[in-house]
């Protein structure tokens, strides 16, 4: 990961509103408020400040990047925007962490028929099967890697709530690189309550900050089908998804099959 560079080296790096250093990677036409959401992006990906920690304020940041606290405003609006930092009125600007109840389904857009994500409570996790491997061509060209090398790949069934039973309806597989992901096993996944996103931040280091989905209609074979508890002629929802971290590095492969029986997927568009 790229290193955090130091505040007297920051602090040159961005000389003044009307003229910032050439010494910047970002391109010299970039906006100033968006060489400083750079450098704090630099700063949130070497860990300088964790996930549910607070960052210094507009005023400490503006003093440290010799800018105006408008222009550290701006940079921190779009990074909220962007759900990387949580603003609390009274309280500062917080690095936004999967635990966060807004946050914590950021990439699930699957949403109940009745009710909401909230009312509807957390889903139960049954683990398949899980087991070190070495990535295939396909695995490896999604996830950054090369052909061969480690990763970890999961199986699990979610299930969700429906008038008080739990209905088995998403069934997916997820491959996450070995080395970032260095002594996780299906087990400890298995026995974590709590969001997997979240469980990465606290004992991984690694924040997954965006993510990319491709969706099409598809029929499951026998075991997808019984996995799921469906005839096998129910047509499901498939959704792919690569989750990245800090500086779009690829974290995670997800591959899932959606049951649209109590559920259906929602995304806001603007």
């Amino acid at each position: 990961m790229a290193q955090t560079p130091s505040t007297s080296a920051e602090a040159s790096s961005v000389a003044t509103e009307s003229s910032p250093s050439p010494a910047l990677s970002t391109p010299a036409f970039s906006p100033l408020y968006q060489q400083i959401k750079g450098l704090i992006l630099q700063s949130l990906q070497a860990g300088e400040w964790k996930p549910g920690e607070s960052i210094p304020s507009e005023m400490e940041l503006a003093a440290r990047y010799r800018v105006s606290q408008g222009t550290v405003r701006k940079a921190i609006d779009e990074l909220a925007a962007e759900n990387l930092l949580l603003r609390r009125q009274g309280k500062g600007t917080f690095v936004a962490t999967h635990a966060e109840q807004q946050v914590r389904y950021r990439f699930l857009k699957l949403m109940p028929d009745h009710g909401s994500v909230d009312t509807e409570g957390p889903a139960q996790r049954h683990i398949v099967d899980g087991k070190r491997l070495r990535a295939n061509a396909d695995v490896a060209r999604l996830l950054g890697l090369r052909t061969g090398d480690a990763v970890l790949q999961v199986r699990r069934v979610l299930s969700f709530s429906s008038n008080g039973v739990f209905v088995p309806t998403i069934l997916e597989d997820l491959w996450l690189p070995g080395v970032p992901f260095k002594g996780l096993t299906a087990e400890r996944l298995a026995d974590d309550r709590g969001p997997m996103y979240a469980m990465f931040e606290a004992e991984f280091g690694i924040r997954m900050v965006r993510a990319e989905e491709k969706i099409r209609a598809v029929m499951p074979d026998a075991e997808q089908a019984a996995l799921l508890k469906l005839p096998p002629q129910t047509p499901l929802l498939s959704v792919e998804r690569i989750a990245y971290t800090y500086n779009d590095v690829p974290m995670e492969l997800r591959r899932g099959l959606y049951s649209t029986a109590t559920h259906h997927y929602r995304n806001e568009l603007s």
